[in-house]
This record gives C-alpha cells, structure tokens and sequence, in this order.
C-alpha cells in the first residue's frame, strides 16, 4: 500500500510527530483530497491537548485544507479528480437529525469536525465526507484559500448575516488572525469600519486594512468612544478575552447586536438591564458549511480580501504550531507540501 507524511497527536497531551501513514481509500460518500496547503488554527489546541471530548487518537488534525481531488468513492456525483477543493471546521452531516431536517446543517446534531473526529490536513492526503467539500476558485492560491475556510469563513458568514446594511458603523474587536479579515471583509461590504486593538502601535495596520477609525482600548473607555460616534449597529468580537469583550457592550447603538466569535471558557459579563435598554443582541456565531466558504473565497477574490500568512512545510509543523499558539504569528500560520 502506497505511504504518505503525516503530522499526528499521539495521545491528549502529546506531542506532533511526523510519522509514515498508508494513504487511505474514499469509502462511500467520500473523496480523498492530495493537501497542497492546511492552515494552523488555535482550535486545534482542541487536540493536541484533548480539550475536546471523545477524540480517538492518534489523530491528524487540521481543518483549513487546500488541495486537489485524488479519487471518490461510490456515488459521489459532484465531485472528480483533479478539482481544486477545500475544506474546513464542518467536516460532514447526518442528513437526518431535526437541525439537518430544517437545512441547518452547520448546527447537526452529529456534527464530525475535520481534524477532529476524523483525521485532518497535516498530511499529504486525507479523506473526507463528500458534502464537506467546498470549490476553490482558480484564482485563489492553495496557501492563501487555506486560512479563508475557518478565520475567513466564520468572520465573512457573521457579518453577512449581522443585519448591518451599507453605511453601518460596523466595530471588529482584535487585529489577529480573526479580526485583521474581519477589518477587510467589513469594509468591502461598505460598512463605516472601526477596529479595536490595545495600543497604539496596532493603528497603522487597522488602517491599511480598512479601518477608517481606530479605538484604543489602553487608552480610554473603548464603548465611550463608539459612542461618539453614535454606537455600533454591530460588534464582532474576535479576539478571545471575556473581559475585553464586556467593556464593549455598552459601545453598541439601539438595537445594536454584539456578535462572538473568539471563542473563550470565561463568562461575558452583560446585565438584563444593558440588553434591555436599546433592545440590544448577544449572540455567538458557528463558522459554516461548504457553500458558506464557497462564499467567503469568490467574495474574497472578487473583493481582494487575503489573509496574511507565514508558510512552514509540514515536516516543521510543530515550528509553525508552536508559532502560532505563541501569538507571534501575524496572522495565520500555513503548512505546505511538496
């Protein structure tokens, strides 16, 4: 049986290991991706410290993938070799269970998370359910379609689905590796894009991104200063730190909604009486399916948002992963192979 390299989590806890693997065989209702480019993001801490319950190891993760269909199993219909193809966190449904019935398959009840619940993109080849299969536009190169399938896809989908129209005073909370393309994709849908980072070192870059105004949280009552300007119709917060995110509720606008997507274990603290009053919205946000990165990628192409990234080859994936929980990658941190 033909081998390939793979970057693995032996047990929770455990370290990336480069090891031999046997290329595997598209079962039914799947395709098997030859990886050009797998992403680096935080999630896959998940796994590499068994945060997240259930995971059978050992374990490839990685859920940013770029490649090329290799091969498909029985009745797959829509897909064949050669395509250029992604994907990402949603790694496949059920098809059955209440939330599939009604077409809310990012919310199944059986959910498999690439990279998670099954093997992910630190390899040079993977398997995956066919439905989890997004298309790559051919302008749109592997390293940087990669990062566009979690960071992007889940900033691109909050926002769009935000309620904010045009001209909206729309703030992005955290220039990382969420927040400098949430800066862009807000922009390019023509809201009035404030950025909010701590220090004033980080203003330049919020600019050069879209921002045309920058909140520092160091200096100043960072919801105060949204304020000034008539509060935010949204706030997407990226960046995960609870109480950044508590100081900003107050910044929203009546009916203002505050959207999370930096995900954290410690509790945002908002009263009934700041939701109340303005009739105001907390919501958290999922990334999305495979059309929503479709999505996220030809709106990326056509509006010239890209992700910033630093490439590693997979042989030096703990280099890359530990620059990346580091917090010293800027922004996204990308395997490649060959």
């Amino acid at each position: 049986m033909s081998k390939m390299k793979a970057v693995q989590v032996g047990k929770a806890g455990g370290n990336l290991e480069l090891v031999e693997r046997n290329i595997p065989d598209p079962a039914r209702n799947q395709v098997r991706i030859k990886v050009e480019a797998c992403g680096i993001c935080h999630s896959d801490a998940l796994v590499k410290e068994g945060h997240w319950p259930g995971i059978n190891y050992p374990r490839i993760p990685g859920h940013e993938i770029a490649g090329r269909i290799d091969a498909v199993g029985a009745d797959v219909a829509n897909w064949k070799p050669g395509q250029r193809v992604g994907v990402g966190w949603h790694g496949g449904h059920c098809f059955t269970c209440e939330a599939c019935r009604r077409g809310d398959f990012v919310n199944c009840k059986f959910e498999k998370i690439t990279g998670i619940t099954h093997d992910g993109g630190y390899a040079e080849y993977l398997v995956t359910p066919a439905e989890a299969v997004a298309a790559i536009p051919d302008d749109l190169p592997a390293a940087e379609a990669a990062p566009l399938l979690c960071a992007g896809i889940t900033v691109f989908n909050a926002l769009r689905h935000s309620g904010a129209r045009a001209g909206d005073l729309v703030a992005i909370q955290g220039i990382g590796g969420l927040g400098h393309l949430g800066i862009q994709y807000a922009r390019q849908m023509g809201f009035r894009t404030f950025a909010i980072g701590r220090g004033k070192d980080k203003e330049a870059l919020a600019r050069k991104l879209g921002a045309a105004h920058y909140v520092d949280t160091s200096a100043g009552d960072p919801a105060a200063e949204l304020q000034k300007f008539g509060g935010a119709a949204v706030i997407l917060a990226t960046a995960p730190v609870s109480k950044s995110m508590s100081a900003l509720f107050n910044g929203l606008s009546s009916r203002g909604k505050f959207i999370v997507v930096g995900a954290s274990a410690d509790p945002i603290n908002v009263t009934p009486i700041q939701l109340i009053t303005g009739s105001k919205a907390l919501q958290g946000w999922a990334s999305g399916i495979a059309t929503d990165s479709e999505d996220t990628m030809n709106f990326s192409v056509l509006s010239g948002v890209r992700p910033m990234i630093e490439k590693y080859p997979l042989e030096k994936a703990a280099e890359a992963y530990n620059q990346m929980i580091s917090g010293r990658a800027r922004f996204r941190v990308v395997l490649t192979m060959g």
